[in-house]
């Protein structure tokens, strides 16, 4: 188990170099100078040159490499152009609200997915398995800016009984935690409903009938344990998702969370904090599957780890 842990976590380390040398090189890439950015069209040749002397633009793209992974392995990511404050801090005082709609519609989507899809592999090939599935593949169709647009229109502009953007009560959580949720909430029915059936036919789970158990005793101890695999992979990876924000639903609804705060930055060249952005999501998707991965051992005792 040790072994494997320190072979995903240099992996994991590998992963975060890449991401950030790419998103590096890419913001570089792309036209628009920050210094003409921050100063404005007005701005006189002399000033935007002393500016981006002031930022190191000036200096080779090989150099600001250089310079950047060295602060980012001293922990340093250095400093917002538009705010001038620590880049890394400015993206953890946003990442409160994203983990909030992030947790929240990972559990709405899992109170609600998940028993539909017990229910849909029970009724197989039923009336209440064809409603399901339907549900499931026309919530997993919908675009999320067009949900989280109708949902506006129906709820916020239409009945009035919901704010329609911002952070604040609860109430504010309620439409893009429900946007969030509902393909989440469709993947979640189907993959428990062919997991289940996969493996409800199992060698062990007839055993377990055959001892004259009760169904309920058979399907939830039994069969479930290993349909929850599956479940489990795609959890880790929407909760990473999520976390690292969902930039259409938090810019439809104006919340403040990172991935609006990275689709404002890479707007203005800010190339601090979309770096620093960058490496927080990154680091919440090798975060959870590590999580997940180390999960399959516990859940499969057929998965071994070390091997």
């Amino acid at each position: 188990m040790g072994a494997y842990v320190a072979r995903r976590l240099f992996f994991a380390l590998f992963v975060l170099w890449g991401a950030v040398s790419v998103i590096f090189l890419v913001l570089r890439l792309v036209p628009g100078d920050p210094a003409v950015v921050l100063l404005g069209p007005d701005a006189n040749p002399d000033q935007i040159a002393a500016l981006r002397a002031r930022m190191g633009l000036d200096q080779p793209i090989i150099v600001q490499y250089g310079i950047y992974m060295r602060d980012v392995v001293q922990l340093d990511f250095g400093d917002s152009f538009r705010f001038h404050t620590d880049a890394m801090d400015h993206v953890l005082a946003h990442l409160p609200n994203s983990a909030q709609l992030a947790v929240t519609s990972v559990c709405l989507a899992l109170l609600v997915g998940f028993p539909l899809g017990i229910i849909a592999a029970l009724k197989a090939n039923t009336v209440v398995d064809r409603v399901i599935s339907v549900f499931s593949l026309a919530t997993q169709s919908l675009p999320n800016f067009w949900v989280g647009i109708v949902l506006i229109l129906v709820f916020a502009r239409g009945l009035q009984v919901l704010p329609s953007y911002g952070q604040g009560s609860w109430q504010h959580l309620v439409l893009p935690s429900v946007t969030l949720a509902l393909p989440f909430l469709a993947i979640l029915v189907r993959l428990t409903r062919s997991g289940l059936l996969e493996v409800i036919h199992e060698g062990y789970v007839q055993t377990a009938r055959a001892k004259g158990l009760r169904e309920r005793a058979v399907i939830f101890p039994h069969a479930l344990r290993n349909a929850l695999i599956p479940v489990i992979t795609v959890v880790g990876l929407q909760f990473g998702a999520l976390l690292g924000g969902t930039v259409i639903v938090e810019t439809v609804f104006a919340w403040p969370g990172v991935g609006r705060v990275l689709i404002e930055s890479i707007s203005h060249r800010d190339y601090g904090v979309v770096q620093a952005a960058i490496l927080l999501i990154a680091a919440a998707f090798v975060v959870t599957n590590l999580v997940v991965d180390l999960l399959y051992g516990y859940l499969d005792p057929r998965v071994r780890l070390a091997g």
